[in-house]
């Protein structure tokens, strides 16, 4: 009897890589949707053969590379310009993503609108909106150029088609998720068109030369929809992030090939558009004549900028059970672990107390430099007694109740001497009992 051949797996996860002799909606490895795709391979394949390197191609010491240098253009917006290391390269690929209605598109618009002044023929293809809102848009922000054209494609081949056309000189496709090709089986926004609109969009930037912005969308959890590959395959991986509630946007680099990753530049959203802040430092402080108890002022540091940030606390006194800890713009843990060593630390007896703390102007606060001045804003507000007028704290608040040092403390001293606070309590001071009594005295 002639033994049973082994029958291969006729289908491959995208995604993780694993195989499967059946197909099924959902990877049973990685538990990712629409990832298995034909992919039959026979075992009786043959070897890959080694290639014959030329001498030109052959590889060489990297003290004989050649070095290129890389030329940024500048954008015009000089905020966005701080966030790619200067401005656009020619053949960058660049993701921009973020949720909905935080601005992707005006920002792009804009962006488009300046790169088109200065003389440059821009494609803005979008896939999400008519031309006549894009150009509504356009004329309610002031955008309007004879140079920035505007496309309203679903399908690949004709986008592409487009920039054969135009030839421009900077490109927009808005978004990756809404195009797709017909060379791909399957719906628009499933991870094998993804990943086919994202590679022929990165081909044309590098064949050409030209700039080319991709705007990708956020699932539920923040991340990038679209297979993981998506970012592996940019040159530059930018995020748009605010509250919708407030006007300030911050956009920062997750991933850049020609530049740092760590600058931010900071817009408002206004009825005109995207407004740049290049110096948004008094945008988290309250104006008030007189100090108040339970707030006090720390200096945050978003990428390499520093800004001071004030931080409110209000303890009320409650006979429930179980007291309410109720945060805004802070982590919430980190809170209750400060509450932990102001009560051991320092003898508050803050379990018989509801304690709020909040920032103001709805920034986060994800550093644990911040520690300190919440604490101190707590303690402020139970003895209410206001912090020391012109004082800035900052540091990080162990269980021990030691103060740690913090990355960056000159230039969080800096930022704050120049708004005019003097008077700093920073992790030198050593412990927390040391550092309220700097702060709010005996």
């Amino acid at each position: 009897m002639p033994p049973k051949t082994k029958q291969q797996p006729a289908f491959k996860c995208t995604e993780c890589g694993a195989a499967s002799l059946k197909w099924f909606g959902q990877c049973p490895e990685c538990q990712a949707w629409g990832t298995l795709v034909d992919r039959f391979e026979s075992q009786t394949a043959g070897r890959i053969q080694a290639a014959t390197i030329s001498e030109s191609r052959a590889a060489r010491p990297i003290t004989e590379a050649p070095v290129d240098n890389v030329a940024h253009r500048p954008t015009g917006i000089g905020e966005f310009d701080r966030v790619l290391g200067g401005g656009l390269v020619p053949g960058a690929a660049i993701l921009l993503s973020g949720e909905p209605g935080v601005g992707k598109s005006t920002i792009l618009l804009e962006l488009a609108s300046r790169v088109a002044a200065k003389g440059t023929t821009v494609l803005y293809a979008s896939a999400e909106e008519s031309v006549n809102q894009v150009r509504m848009r356009a004329q309610r922000t002031n955008a309007l150029h004879d140079t920035l054209y505007l496309a309203s494609e679903t399908d690949l081949s004709t986008v592409l088609g487009q920039i054969e056309r135009l030839d421009p000189g900077l490109i927009i496709v808005d978004s990756v998720q809404t195009v797709s090709s017909d060379t791909v089986d399957s719906l628009a926004g499933q991870p094998s068109q993804v990943r086919e609109v994202a590679s022929a969009l990165i081909r044309v930037a590098k064949t050409r030369g030209v700039p080319v912005i991709i705007v990708g969308h956020v699932t539920k959890d923040g991340t990038i929809a679209g297979p993981r590959l998506l970012e592996h395959l940019v040159d530059v991986v930018a995020h748009i992030e605010g509250d919708r509630h407030t006007a300030l946007r911050f956009v920062r680099t997750i991933k850049n090939r020609f530049g740092p990753t760590d600058e931010v530049g900071c817009f408002e959203m206004t009825g005109e558009g995207m407004t740049e802040v290049p110096d948004p430092s008094g945008l988290f402080l309250s104006e008030r004549p007189e100090p108040v108890s339970g707030t006090c002022v720390t200096v945050a540091l978003e990428g390499r900028r520093a800004l001071p940030v004030e931080i409110q606390a209000l303890v009320q006194k409650t006979n429930a059970p179980n007291p309410r800890r109720v945060t805004n713009g802070v982590d919430t843990s980190r809170v209750a672990m400060l509450l932990a060593v102001l009560e051991r630390r320092t003898k508050h007896k803050l379990s018989e107390y509801d304690v709020y703390v909040s920032t103001v102007g709805g920034v986060k606060l994800q550093e644990p430099a911040a520690d300190l001045a919440i604490a101190i804003a707590i303690a402020s507000s139970i003895r209410n007694r206001p912090v020391r007028d012109g004082t800035v704290v900052f540091g990080e608040v162990s269980l021990a109740g030691e103060i740690r040092r913090v990355a960056s403390a000159n230039l969080r001293a800096a930022e704050a001497k120049r708004m005019g606070l003097a008077h700093v309590v920073d992790p030198s001071i050593g412990s927390i009992d040391r550092a309220l009594t700097a702060a709010l005295g005996n």
